[in-house]
């Protein structure tokens, strides 16, 4: 894997990887990876290591799950209102 990504790329480098596949190995595989978000960064591996699901069927499966564990500076600007005025 390469070591910086935008987090709208993090399911290509998922793609690189054969599937299914454990969680273990996707954070071993994804270790040593920066995920670039809108403010600030993470490694990957790490984030992988906070999903709870044990096993992923695709890509697509993984990526979908790392949506559920990424820390509130992975979206949007920072100080940004949902346009509730």
């Amino acid at each position: 894997m390469t070591s910086e990504v935008k987090l709208s790329r993090v399911e290509n480098e998922f793609d690189g990887h054969s599937y299914p596949a454990a969680r273990e190995e996707l954070v071993e595989s994804c270790a040593g990876t920066t995920v670039l978000f809108a403010d600030g960064d993470a490694d990957l591996g790490e984030l992988v290591a906070e999903i709870d699901q044990e096993r992923f069927e695709s890509a697509e499966d993984a990526f979908a799950s790392l949506q559920n564990v990424l820390p509130i500076e992975a979206l949007g600007e920072p100080g940004q209102s949902d346009g509730d005025a």
